[in-house]
């Protein structure tokens, strides 16, 4: 009896660790950030367009012009998407689709999409995401003191009591 109890006990660990790991790699959120901009690669620049519209599981994320930047977000570690591109002024828009697969342990990826469209490396139109925190954000944090004098942080204004 005591052998059966510990082999369950054994098989339901195994099972959710089985099931954490599975959610770990497909139930992750990222975001994909999508540039309009000029890349310059070994001495060549590949300008930008003047209209893209980003499309995920045919809807529309994001319909950038020159210089522009849009986001889609998604859960998984590949996404697929289709841009609708247009050169110039007048030109008929031409469709092509990717999938782009995310590395594990990053959130944010920014892909240059001429730099896509023209074929170059992976590494050359990939980068990942910063953000970017100014010395006014932080500056701006405000610190809130109750009725009785106390802080957010539970300390008390004023000294010791």
């Amino acid at each position: 009896m005591n052998k059966r109890r510990l082999l369950f006990r054994a098989g339901t660990i195994l099972a959710l660790i089985a099931i954490a790991a599975c959610m770990m790699v497909i139930g992750r959120g990222h975001t994909m950030y999508f540039d309009n901009k000029k890349l310059e690669y070994e001495g060549q620049e590949y300008d930008t367009y003047r209209r893209i519209n980003v499309f995920v599981n045919g809807e529309q994320v994001a319909k950038l012009s020159a210089k522009d930047r849009g986001m889609a977000t998604f859960t998984g570690q590949k996404l697929s998407f289709e841009i609708e591109v247009t050169k110039e002024k007048g030109d008929d828009p031409v469709t092509y689709a990717y999938t782009v697969k995310v590395p594990y342990g990053e959130d944010g990826i920014v892909l240059n999409l001429p730099g896509m469209i023209a074929g170059l490396p992976e590494e050359t139109y990939t980068t990942v995401f910063v953000p970017i925190v100014t010395e006014e954000e932080a500056a701006d944090e405000e610190i809130v003191i109750d009725d009785f004098g106390m802080t957010e942080g539970g300390e008390a204004e004023g000294g010791d009591f």
